[in-house]
């Protein structure tokens, strides 16, 4: 049975897609089976991977809402190992027609459950928001990375994300938790970004944070502009160098969780 986990931060410009994506594609190099569900209705991590949204027949709108098995919306990529539940702009009406579901928080539960013993790993790619789909997402967790970065308002968004685990914990998933917070963007000359980081690690258990950090790096953009992960665009750049680390600790944690709970991966 895959392991599912969320790339969830309510705060946008942290480069939540971009970890998703990379992350991905590092776990697919790695030899795992990956399933990315993209569930942010901006669809980035659909054309991260290259995929163009107008050829698109079934998408995780249709999943959510009934209108096809999840297997019908699932897309090889042309990356190894690498399959995507892609997304585009009409994911954002499923909200309205959620909210008058009887299970509305459950939904995409539902259809993971269905789709996650063909992968080893599934990856969420939620939305920065509050709102049902946001709390759909959570609650098909089973573990979350949460992408930072060290800036004063990412901060104040850090504290508001917890309040919504903890209250979709004790709704909806009791078995969710935090995999990590990985820092991204990081520019190691700014002073206050250093504070910030370390005023993080303090009120934070050391496991929490992952030990590899992803720096600013123009290959990681230009990737994103390519259609392509940052890790295949330019395999020897610094940002490939992170992405590929932080997948190898993923891998690591997935498999500490494999113990614990007696998940196959």
């Amino acid at each position: 049975m895959g392991i599912v986990i969320g790339v969830v931060n309510q705060k946008g410009g942290v480069g939540k897609t971009t970890t998703a994506v990379n992350v991905a594609a590092g776990l697919g190099a790695l030899g795992k089976r990956v399933l990315i569900i993209d569930f942010d209705p901006q669809g980035n991590s659909t054309t991260g991977f290259g995929i163009k949204k107008k050829t698109l027949e079934k998408t995780t709108y249709d999943v959510v809402t009934g209108k096809c098995r999840p297997q019908e919306a699932v897309v090889k990529t042309r990356y190894k190992n690498i399959s995507i539940m892609p997304a585009d702009t009409k994911l954002s009406d499923a909200e309205p027609v959620l909210t008058n579901m009887e299970q509305k928080n459950f939904q995409l539960r539902k259809a993971v459950l269905q789709i996650r013993d063909e992968y080893d790993i599934v990856i969420i790619d939620s939305l920065p928001s509050l709102g049902v789909l946001a709390v759909n997402a959570l609650t098909a967790c089973d573990t979350i990375i949460v992408p930072m970065v060290c800036e004063h308002f990412a901060r104040e968004g850090l504290a508001q994300l917890m309040y919504s685990i903890k209250n979709v914990k004790q709704k909806y998933n009791r078995e969710l938790n935090i995999m990590g917070i990985v820092f991204t963007m990081v520019d190691k000359r700014l002073l206050s970004g250093n504070e910030i980081k370390n005023d993080i690690k303090s009120a934070f258990d050391k496991k929490a944070i992952f030990k590899t950090e992803i720096p600013r790096n123009v290959k990681i953009s230009e990737a994103q502009s390519h259609g392509e992960p940052v890790i295949v665009y330019d395999k020897s750049s610094k940002g490939t160098e992170a992405y590929i680390k932080l997948s190898k600790e993923v891998l690591a944690r997935c498999r500490e969780m494999e113990k614990t709970h007696g998940k196959k991966n």
